[in-house]
């Protein structure tokens, strides 16, 4: 087995023991793989050992990394989230390309990608991105501001509103962790309370990264985005 196929059953058991820790069930919890930074080969072992859903930050590095990846032999469909910001400029890429966008801030972040969807793909699953800290230097929208966005997101053709997102600021431990991600959980809760139509599919609380995924976890995650704890120490010479 390769590196990143034991880091992948490393990080697998730490989301189990986290869930069980939790008093969740131990598939509560998927595991996007972030492969930013990463070339094709290594989201090529990741996905030979049994991963399929992969998050990218950088939208035109990914767009390529995808076309190699598509000529490899892999045992089964991969799965392409975009985590990173969204610019006006990128969302038709981000249309064309991905199965997931999480880091809509914005309505007309969302009505760009509704209008460039392609037809002949199934729906883009999106989430918001809430801002928990406040911190002005932050992508996301705040949270008082959270519901008002998922109602209008939720009615705009090929678009399926799945959740919501958050990074919050580096906490010094474990409770101050948890304290932030059940910020987040809060607003997925009112969303998913507000019987807003179209929130049919909204069940995906996407917290938590290679340093804090057991906080999150507790604080109810049920999608941890997880990077360095799997393909290790990252070079941003080629991010942009």
């Amino acid at each position: 087995m390769t590196t990143i196929g034991n880091n992948l059953q490393h990080v697998q058991s730490r989301i189990a023991r986290a869930c069980a820790a939790a008093g969740r069930p131990a598939d509560a919890v998927a595991l996007l793989a972030v492969s930013k930074t990463f070339g094709p080969e290594a989201v090529r072992d990741a996905a030979l050992a049994g991963q399929c859903a992969f998050g990218e930050n950088y939208i035109q590095e990914a767009v390529e990394k995808m076309a190699v990846v598509a000529d490899m032999q892999l045992p089964r469909p991969l799965q392409w989230h975009c985590i990173g910001p969204i610019q006006s400029n990128k969302t038709r890429l981000v249309a064309e390309h991905f199965d997931w966008a999480h880091t809509v801030d914005r309505l007309k972040i969302a009505q760009r990608l509704s209008e460039q969807r392609p037809a002949h793909l199934p729906p883009l699953m999106v989430c918001l991105q809430v801002n928990v800290d406040g911190g002005p230097t932050k992508s996301g929208v705040a949270p008082g501001e959270a519901l008002a966005l998922a109602e209008a997101v939720a009615r705009l053709p090929r678009l399926v509103l799945r959740g919501i997102m958050s990074i919050p600021d580096d906490a010094p431990d474990f409770e101050a962790q948890r304290a932030l991600h059940h910020r987040a959980a809060a607003v997925f809760d009112q969303i998913k309370a507000s019987g807003v139509a179209g929130l049919e599919q909204f069940d995906t609380l996407s917290l938590g990264m290679t340093g804090d995924l057991e906080a999150a976890v507790a604080a109810g995650s049920t999608l941890v985005r997880v990077g360095s704890g799997i393909f290790g120490a990252r070079s941003y010479a080629r991010a942009g």
